[in-house]
């Protein structure tokens, strides 16, 4: 049986009927069958045009939500707010911030990964490619690049004790291209994800590409965005954080079926908190996996498999407005297919897939071929096979994968702004069980403005810099002790893609009262190290001290 013919594929979806003429009994019926079933046939031709839409939908969201990214932290971008689209709209933004599209630069990294190495490529492999990259790279990317330039490989370069964005979104939007070559193998996908999310994420940020790679390996075969989500949930282990908040969603649908708003409401409510992030502790901005994948689920829950209502949602859920609708797109593009994406969004992008994103030798138009490439890989490696224009996939139900948590017995207690700059030595005191100095190194003299125009039109902002000159050879060396004791010596380069994001952490210590002393060792009048703050964690959960008064 076709896969056209097993699940009233993407004619009936165009025109914004799903499983016409069934109840909802029927519906989940047909669905179960698919992933029931041993194999579906699919066309070498949809199969093609459905990756293609994929990426084309991943790009079109990111490029929908550029003017909305991290605007509202916190709050839903009102109807009143109208986001733009139009012609030439995609080449706009493809000149104007190159930075916006690194979703889609860094998923192609990893697909020019799976080329060099094979589709069963190590992790070690992929993180040594990875590394190398010359793009600007932020959060738990950044942190990990800097730990496999200095040794430290997966799964160590995205645990959460080496890495302090480990439960980031970083993983979640760049496991896009899993999907692509791992059609309706949803635990292909998750075995791909396993050797390529813990380069830079653990625990909730790795379960956020996991989640994200299995809605696009279920998008191939199905065409329903509620069963897709329901599935998808099905590869995190139960009694995660990452389970429990998607599975909000998926309840909270079900409980107010008309309304996104109340369902983002009753998201706010319990999980809007950042625990690891430096940047988004005690703050509005957060860029926790957990929360972003939810406006993803919440985009696809309540879209309707309507490409523009999904899309928008997404983007006024506020946050990483950005990546959360290039998600939703991105699978909605599959489910569709290139040709059924509405020429009022796809025209636009027509104009720039040929052209190469920055810093990179891959376009989209070479994207759309490598990973349909990939995709013929994996299936048969995966058992399936190929006869003249049949592809047959091998299917299967999904498995969780394994159980991990990040910032266990770490809660964070106190952000006590700091605000102070020093050029030998430095010298902090809290109580609790852990802490992290969020800060950045800077050059004393003259700052090239010219240099962070540039940089600032192509990436999220000049502060990630710490005002690095580009290509600075220097490194700073720094002692770090703890209660009098040499913890570690850090080097911290001026290299903008060499840099360590925040000069000294530690977690799960005795809890108590701990001095941190920072000692320069190299220092030279040239540079300074900014220390902005000092989070502060402990193993008590903080209670509301109000209540006891």
């Amino acid at each position: 049986m076709s896969l056209i013919q097993r699940n009233i594929f993407p004619i009936i979806l165009a025109a914004g009927i799903l499983f016409s003429g069934c109840n909802a009994s029927n519906k989940d019926k047909v669905q179960d069958d698919v992933l029931s079933a041993s194999s579906i046939d699919i066309s070498k031709t949809l199969l093609l045009n459905k990756i293609k839409g994929g990426w084309a939908g991943q790009t079109i969201g990111v490029v929908y939500g550029a003017p909305v990214e991290f605007k509202y932290n916190g709050s839903m971008v009102p109807k009143n707010h109208i986001i733009p689209w139009g012609e030439h709209y995609v080449k706009y933004w493809w000149y104007k911030k190159p930075g916006l599209f690194d979703d889609v630069y860094t998923d192609l990294n990893f697909v020019e990964a799976f080329e060099k190495y094979g589709v069963d490529a190590p992790s070690d492999s992929i993180a040594k490619h990875w590394s190398t990259t010359a793009y600007h790279l932020a959060h738990a990317n950044q942190a990990s690049r800097y730990n496999i330039l200095n040794g430290i490989m997966p799964p160590a370069s995205g645990n959460w004790k080496n890495n302090p964005h480990a439960d980031d979104i970083d993983f979640q939007i760049e496991a896009d291209f899993i999907g692509f070559m791992s059609p309706g193998m949803v635990n292909a996908a998750t075995d791909i994800a396993d050797r390529v999310g813990h380069i830079m994420n653990s625990g909730d940020g790795y379960y956020g590409g996991v989640f994200v790679s299995a809605l696009y390996s279920l998008a191939f075969v199905s065409n329903d965005p509620v069963y897709i989500t329901e599935q998808a949930i099905k590869t995190i282990p139960t009694g995660t954080k990452f389970y429990d908040c998607i599975s909000d969603v998926i309840k909270w649908h079900k409980e107010y079926p008309n309304d996104w708003k109340q369902t983002w409401f009753e998201l706010q409510k319990k999980w809007d908190h950042d625990v690891g992030c430096p940047k988004g502790v005690f703050l509005g901005f957060n860029i926790d996996a957990k929360i972003n994948s939810a406006y993803v689920a919440i985009g696809l829950l309540y879209g309707n498999g309507d490409f523009t209502k999904s899309i928008d949602i997404a983007a006024r859920c506020g946050q990483d407005a950005d990546c959360n609708p290039a998600t939703v797109g991105g699978v909605l593009g599959v489910i569709l297919g290139y040709d059924q994406i509405p020429a009022y969004w796809l025209n636009p992008l027509k104009e720039v897939q040929d052209e190469n994103f920055e810093n990179t030798e891959m376009s989209l138009t070479k994207a759309y071929r490598l990973s349909f490439n990939h995709a013929l890989k994996m299936i048969a490696e995966k058992g399936g096979k190929t006869e003249g224009d049949t592809v047959t996939i091998p299917l299967a139900k999904p498995i969780a994968v394994a159980f991990e948590q990040n910032f266990e017995n770490c809660f964070p207690i106190e952000r006590n702004k700091i605000d102070e700059s020093f050029t030998d030595e430095i010298t902090f005191e809290f109580n609790g069980n852990g802490f992290l100095l969020y800060g950045n190194m800077a050059k004393r003299s003259k700052v090239d403005t010219n240099y962070i125009d540039r940089i600032s039109k192509r990436t999220y902002g000049s502060e990630s810099f710490g005002l690095a000159e580009k290509d600075d050879p220097y490194v700073a060396i720094m002692d770090v002790y703890i209660d009098g004791t040499l913890s570690e010596t850090v080097k911290l380069p001026m290299k903008n893609s060499a840099r360590r994001l925040e000069p000294t952490w530690k977690y799960q210590m005795k809890e108590g009262k701990h001095e941190v002393r920072l000692k320069w060792k190299n220092n030279t009048p040239e540079y300074e190290y900014r220390i902005n703050d000092l989070i502060v964690y402990s193993e008590n959960e903080p209670k509301d001290h109000l209540t006891q008064h």
